[in-house]
């Protein structure tokens, strides 16, 4: 299932190449003909992202909203523009970073110091697993890396070009088109609607890093029997935790996942949120879920392009600990796989 950063990002996406244009709005699929009716040729006024759910605003008037759930994606085409570059999407390309005038915090000096002589546009490498691709974001598909790996880069042959697939929902202007496929909601909603929905949500650190929002959430934690392991991945305790992240912030906090949250200390809640809007804010600007720290230039570069080396935890079952060189231990938890050391986090 995508989590925040990758949402984020696709909100992003929409904000530089669909926001201030009309748009002709489709359901290829037709198991979305009315909503799409109600959107088609209205003007994309807005895009937000919280947590995992986007809303995008059409003539101030409507939203659509989008939960990609565990299967949905985007796929674009067209003229993409990240940063201040127009690339044609025809081939597979990764997303480049948001970047801005401070790098993040923990990765080391001789990492940010090659963090930042990377060239605009050249950040968000497309990784081994295909997890970063501004053809595609969401939830990664190996059918779907396939078939843009047998594309030629360069321009389309034609635009827009046939829908691929089961398309719910086709966003079309003159120069871009994003087409959704497998969403867990895809629906169009009114303001009050939307605010409804946005106040059963827990704090999303990207769009609110307030004092009062870190309260909000170790209020919340430190008054739930429930384990921490399921308090961080539940939405309306905090937005845009997901498996990967929730398995990477109990690791680096050294915390047991069993721990009810009222028996967390105060400290480590509150190192838990700040964790949660540093990792969040380094996986918008970089494409991917990088946990580790202090790593140098090869070992970042090895990390951003291969995802079983760029966590603590995740994935690693039966694996030593980075650290104590215990087996990682993979367990069902809240209907979802745990990852965890049994000795750093007892």
């Amino acid at each position: 299932m995508p989590e925040g950063h990758s949402v984020h990002r696709i909100a992003r996406q929409f904000a530089r190449n669909f926001v201030g244009r009309r748009i002709a709005v489709s359901s290829p699929q037709a198991r979305f003909v009315d909503g799409a009716a109600m959107l088609d040729g209205k003007t994309m006024t807005a895009s937000r992202a919280v947590g995992k759910q986007m809303f995008l605003e059409f003539d101030g008037v409507l939203w659509l909203r989008v939960h990609l759930g565990i299967y949905g994606a985007w796929d674009f085409a067209g003229e993409i523009t990240t940063d201040a570059t127009i690339r044609s999407a025809g081939g597979r390309m990764g997303q480049t970073n948001q970047r801005g005038t401070d790098e993040p915090a923990g990765l080391g000096e001789q990492a940010e110091g090659a963090l930042a002589d990377i060239a605009p546009g050249a950040m968000g490498v497309d990784d081994a697993d295909g997890e970063d691709s501004v053809r595609s974001i969401g939830a990664p598909r190996l059918a779907r890396v396939r078939m843009a790996e047998q594309e030629k880069e360069g321009e389309l042959e034609t635009f827009p070009p046939e829908p691929v697939g089961a398309v719910r929902v086709r966003l079309l202007t003159e120069t871009a088109v994003a087409d959704l496929r497998g969403p867990t909601a895809c629906q169009v909603l009114e303001p009050a609607e939307v605010d409804a929905v946005i106040a059963k949500l827990g704090p999303d650190p990207l769009l609110d890093d307030s004092a009062e929002a870190e309260q909000r959430f170790v209020d919340v934690v430190r008054r739930k029997p429930t384990p921490i392991g399921l308090l961080l991945m539940d939405q309306s305790v905090v937005s845009g935790i997901g498996n990967v992240y929730r398995a990477e912030m109990l690791f680096r906090a050294r915390l047991n996942p069993h721990t009810p949250g009222k028996l967390v200390p105060e400290e480590t809640a509150r190192a838990l949120w700040r964790d949660w809007a540093y990792l969040l804010d380094l996986g918008v600007r970089t494409g991917q879920m990088m946990t580790m720290d202090d790593l140098d230039p090869d070992a970042y570069a090895k990390a951003m392009a291969k995802r079983e080396d760029r966590h603590w935890v995740y994935k690693r079952e039966g694996l030593p600990c980075r650290l104590c060189g215990t087996h990682i231990v993979l367990e069902e938890f809240g209907a979802r796989k745990l990852y965890w050391c049994p000795k750093d986090q007892a």
